[in-house]
C-alpha cells in the first residue's frame, strides 16, 4: 500500500472519530442545530426611540391688533432682530384721525366741566347771600326762595360731577385712539430671527385670530434655545423621565449628533381615542402617541425649526448585568413544562414568582446535550441584550439561535450546537499531526 493511501485513511478514520464523538456529545441523535451563548456581564444601556421635528425653545407669532394697508415693511424673513425694532407699519391715517377728534372731546369735557364748576360757585353764593338775608330779617327772603337756592346749589354739584366724569370718559377714549395709533407700528417683543415672513408691502393686515391662520403676519423665534419635539409611543412613555438624556439625529445634519436632556413630557396623548374615527377592518384606533420635549446642548448657529429628528432616550444604565441575547427570551405555557430541579437559589425564586401565571418566561439552557426550559425574570432591554435579574448564573450556556429554532424547542429536547463539529475535528486533526 502507499505512503500517501495510509495518510487518507488516517485522515479518514479521526475524522469518522470527530463525528461520532460529536453525535454522542450532543445526545446521541439529530437534534436541531442551534447557536450556543454564554451569560455574561455587560454594561446595558435602555433606550426610547421616537421621531419627531426641532422647533425654537421660545418663538412668538406676531399678528396685528388692526386693520389696515401694510406701508411700511422694515425686515426680511431671516434677519436678526433686537426687542423693540420695528418690524412693519400699518397705514395710521384714520387712526390719527380717531386721536384728533378724541383729543376734541376731551378739550370739549373740560369746558363743560369748567362751566358746571362756575355754575356751581354761582349757585353756592346765593345761598350764603340768601342765608344771610335770612339771619336778619325773616322778611327780605322768605323760605321758598332759601329752598330754592339750597337745591339749585344741589343740582349745580351734580352737574359738576357729570362734567368732571365725561372729562374723565373723554380721557379714557383718547388714551384709546392713542393706544390704537400705536398699534400701527409692530415692533418685535423679543429678541431673535425672522424665521417666517407672511406679508409683504401693500398688502392689508387683518385683526388677528386663533383660528384664522391667514392673520399671521410673520413669526420671530429665539434660535439660541433649540428643541426637538419627540413622539413617543404609549407603551414607552412611563419608562421616561424628565432629565433623561438623549441622542438625536437631524436629517439635514447627517454627519453629526446633538446630545439633550428631557425638559417636558405630555400628560395627554397629541391625538386622544375620543377623536379618532375607526378605520380598517375590525374598527381599530390610531397608534397613541405622546409628546416629550427635548431641549438640545449647544445648538449649531445653522440649525432651522421644523427640521426632522429622531431622539434615542436613555431610560436607564445597568453597567455590569448579567445578560441573555434578546433572541434567547421565549414563551412557554406552564402546562407544557416538567418541574425541573432548580440549581440557584434565583432560579427558584423565579420559578415560583410565575407559578401564578399560565404562561412563562425563560430561555433554554444546554444540559447534558439537550434543551433545558429555565424560568427567568429579566429586567431593562439594551440594544441585543437582557438583563437578567435571577433564574440564570453567569456562564450558563443559552441558547441563542436561530430564531425559528428557539421558537420551536420543547423542554428536554436534543441539540446540535453549530461550530461543534468543526472544532472537535479541528482538534483531532491537531493532535493527530
Amino acid at each position: 500500500m502507499k505512503r500517501r493511501t495510509k495518510i487518507w485513511i488516517a485522515i479518514g478514520g479521526v475524522v469518522g472519530v470527530a463525528v461520532i464523538g460529536a453525535f454522542i456529545a450532543n445526545g446521541g441523535s439529530a437534534g436541531p442545530e442551534v447557536r450556543v451563548e454564554t451569560a455574561a456581564r455587560r454594561d446595558l444601556v435602555a433606550t426610547v426611540t421616537g421621531s419627531g421635528w426641532v422647533r425654537p425653545h421660545r418663538k412668538v407669532d406676531i399678528q396685528a391688533d388692526i386693520m389696515g394697508r401694510i406701508t411700511h415693511l422694515a425686515v426680511a424673513e431671516g434677519d436678526s432682530v433686537r426687542r423693540g425694532q420695528l418690524l412693519l407699519r400699518i397705514d395710521p391715517t384714520q387712526y390719527e384721525a380717531a386721536v384728533a377728534r378724541a383729543r376734541a372731546a376731551v378739550s370739549e369735557a373740560l369746558a363743560r366741566e369748567a362751566q358746571a364748576r362756575a355754575n356751581t360757585l354761582q349757585a353756592e353764593r346765593a345761598l350764603e347771600r340768601a342765608r344771610a338775608l335770612a339771619a336778619r330779617d325773616t322778611g327780605f327772603v322768605s323760605r321758598q326762595q332759601l329752598e330754592e337756592a339750597e337745591t339749585q346749589v344741589l343740582v349745580q354739584r351734580e352737574l359738576l360731577r357729570a362734567a368732571e366724569y365725561a372729562v374723565a370718559q373723554a380721557r379714557a377714549a383718547l388714551r384709546e385712539a392713542e393706544n390704537q395709533l400705536e398699534k400701527t407700528s409692530i415692533v418685535s417683543p423679543i429678541d431673535g430671527v425672522v424665521t417666517r415672513l407672511n406679508v409683504e408691502e401693500g398688502e392689508t393686515a387683518i385683526v388677528g385670530t386663533m383660528n384664522n391662520p391667514g392673520s399671521l403676519l410673520l413669526t420671530i423665534s429665539d434660535l439660541s434655545v433649540m428643541e426637538a419635539v419627540i413622539r413617543v409611543d404609549e407603551t414607552d412613555v412611563p419608562h421616561v423621565s424628565l432629565g433623561d438624556s438623549a441622542v438625536i439625529t437631524i436629517d439635514a445634519f447627517p454627519r453629526q449628533t446633538f446630545t439633550g436632556k428631557v425638559t417636558e413630557i405630555a400628560h395627554s396623548s397629541v391625538n386622544p381615542p375620543e377623536n379618532q374615527t375607526s378605520s380598517g377592518p375590525g374598527g381599530q384606533t390610531q397608534a397613541v402617541d405622546f409628546e416629550v420635549v427635548i431641549r438640545l446642548d449647544n445648538p449649531p448657529p445653522l440649525l432651522r425649526p421644523d427640521l426632522t429628528a429622531t431622539a434615542e432616550i436613555v431610560t436607564d444604565v445597568r453597567p455590569g448585568a448579567l445578560s441573555i441575547p434578546i433572541i434567547a427570551l421565549t414563551v412557554r405555557s406552564r402546562d407544557g413544562l416538567e418541574a425541573l430541579p432548580q440549581e440557584s437559589p434565583e432560579a427558584s425564586e423565579a420559578a415560583a414568582s410565575l407559578e401564578k401565571s399560565s404562561d412563562v418566561e425563560g430561555v433554554f439552557v444546554v444540559r447534558g446535550g439537550v434543551a433545558r426550559f429555565v424560568p427567568v425574570e429579566v429586567g431593562i432591554a439594551g440594544a441585543e441584550h437582557f438583563e437578567v435579574i435571577r433564574g440564570i448564573a453567569e456562564g450558563d450556556s443559552i441558547i441563542a439561535g436561530p430564531y425559528e429554532v428557539v421558537r420551536t424547542l420543547t423542554d428536554g429536547s436534543p441539540i446540535r450546537i453549530l461550530g461543534a463539529e468543526t472544532n472537535a475535528s479541528r482538534s483531532s486533526s491537531e493532535d493527530q499531526e
